[in-house]
């Protein structure tokens, strides 16, 4: 039984759930912290159940996912919660061969938000989810400025403009299927290859529209995913659909039934020139050894 210092208030576990399982047959470790327990908040055994979860992670090499809905250290235990979140972010930053993925589908407050802001991929949820170090109230009692949670640290606010979240998704049960579809191009870890799909699409089809899509006016714009959906396997693709940088967008895609990145100009924006799109290579192609390539 689990107490809540200084009250009688009591549960009969921490404030997370920690296990592993399966998505589409492959295994991932997972933690979720459960806000509807002491406020989502970080204690020492809190912290302990996420450290272990993360030790076997690293130890067989899996993804691991986690989502977050939180409020941060839970002070009543002073500086050993603390400690506990120092024991955390070390283990993500021994983690970087793993895929790791946070799924942030509440509030988000505190010192837990540096915990999604070290993982691979972020998810968050349109109107309920929010991330932000210090809240509103904090926010208009140092600098007198009133301001809501989704201007604060709403969904749209880091997919459109901080760029802290990867994917804002229209509901938790969306936010779970964008991951899994995502989990499909991953690869286990950095030491294998990406996952192998027999998709049944010819590799070495010929599609005579691709003559058409790019004009000859090199000022003109055109649609770029139209032509990747010609090319990549039966028009498939997962597309990183943050809005803070229209002009460059990035997908992964199974072409010939292999995941590779694709990182591409979108000229129907803006005319960006080509070396800025290289300097924005995504991180993940390089992290878990994706073959790339630039338009």
């Amino acid at each position: 039984m689990h107490f809540w210092f200084g009250s009688n208030k009591k549960s009969s576990g921490d404030s997370v759930v920690t296990g592993w399982g399966t998505v589409d047959g492959r295994l991932v470790y997972v933690f979720s912290q459960d806000f509807t327990v002491f406020g989502g908040s970080l204690g020492e055994a809190h912290a302990e159940k996420i450290c272990k979860v993360l030790d076997m992670a690293m130890e067989k090499w899996r993804p691991d996912h986690r989502p977050e809905r939180l409020r941060g250290a839970r002070i009543q235990e002073g500086v050993v919660s603390l400690g506990g979140y120092a024991d955390i972010f070390l283990r993500i930053r021994l983690l970087p061969g793993d895929p790791q993925i946070s799924a942030v589908m509440g509030p988000c407050a505190g010192g837990a938000v540096y915990s999604p802001a070290l993982t691979d991929f972020i998810f968050m949820v349109r109107n309920s989810s929010y991330m932000f170090v210090t809240g509103p109230d904090v926010v208009k009692a140092v600098t007198h400025e009133e301001v809501s949670f989704e201007d604060l640290g709403g969904a749209t606010v880091h997919s459109e403009v901080s760029g802290v979240c990867h994917v804002a998704c229209d509901s938790e049960a969306d936010t779970l299927y964008q991951i899994r579809r995502l989990l499909a191009y991953l690869p286990q870890n950095n030491m294998e290859d990406p996952p192998f799909i027999d998709t049944g699409d010819d590799p070495f089809r010929m599609d005579q529209a691709l003559d058409d899509l790019i004009p000859d006016d090199p000022s003109k714009p055109y649609d770029m995913k139209e032509i990747i959906h010609k090319i990549v396997d039966r028009g498939e693709f997962y597309e990183n659909p943050t809005e803070l940088c229209s002009q460059h967008r990035s997908w992964l895609c199974p072409p010939g039934g292999h995941s590779v990145g694709i990182i591409a100009n979108q000229r129907r924006y803006w005319q960006v020139s080509w070396i800025s799109i290289l300097q924005r290579k995504p991180p993940v192609l390089s992290d878990f050894v994706m073959p790339s390539t630039c338009r």
